[in-house]
């Protein structure tokens, strides 16, 4: 094999002239001073192997690097959105969530937008700032559940159970349906209802809230 590194103007006559150092290359691994130390050829081979298969080696991580990377940029969007809060690593926005058990759970700020939540149950759950936007809740149990703060614009909580909730503050704009709902001992304060929302409510409200002490009926402002 031959040397890929030259030296040039070497003479071994009596006239001293002064050696060139070795040219700088990549291919090179001459560490010695002198034109007498360059590698032989087995040893060369040798170093350049080791070079080839570290070259080769870093490029396969490289490359696993990359495919990791983009495997994880096309993942399906609807896999990657792990719910809207702390409700472990399950997926619950745009999703059939029919007859779910969600009793007694701590679901601040979930995220069941535009959800199927039909008989799901939510007794005694905590979804302070939970977003039903747009969600079917329709015979879905929310009794006892900590709805403060709750969106619920555009659902649909026909048949549901509220009996003893606290909706506090929730958002009920848009259309949503109360219709069939159970609101006994439910807490409506500062819920902002549209004026046949209310009246309807006021035609089947009754009870205390067992939290707030609030009756049901003054808290949707009922004549």
């Amino acid at each position: 094999m031959a040397l890929l590194c030259h030296c040039n103007n070497v003479s071994f006559s009596s006239k001293q002239f002064p050696l060139r150092k070795p040219p700088k290359s990549p291919l090179c691994f001459i560490k010695a001073h002198s034109f007498f130390n360059y590698p032989t050829p087995k040893v060369f081979e040798e170093k350049l192997e080791k070079v080839s298969f570290s070259l080769g080696e870093s490029f396969s991580k490289g490359s696993l690097l990359a495919l990791v990377s983009a495997s994880i940029l096309f993942v399906d969007p609807a896999l990657a959105f792990k719910g809207g809060g702390p409700y472990g690593a399950e997926v619950t926005r745009g999703q059939d969530l029919t007859g779910k058990d969600f009793s007694g759970k701590t679901l601040i700020k979930q995220d069941f937008k535009t959800s199927i939540l039909r008989q799901a149950n939510f007794k005694g759950a905590k979804l302070l700032g939970a977003s039903f936007f747009d969600a079917d809740l329709t015979g879905a149990d929310l009794s006892d559940a900590d709805l403060r703060g709750a969106d619920f614009s555009l659902a649909n909580v026909a048949k549901a159970n509220l009996s003893n909730a606290n909706l506090e503050g929730a958002l009920t704009t848009g259309n949503t349906s109360f219709k069939g709902s159970n609101v006994t001992g439910a807490d409506f304060t500062d819920v902002p209802l549209r004026d046949d929302q209310r009246e309807y409510l006021c035609k089947i409200a009754d009870g205390l809230n067992p939290t707030t002490g609030n009756a049901t009926r003054d808290t949707l402002l009922c004549n």
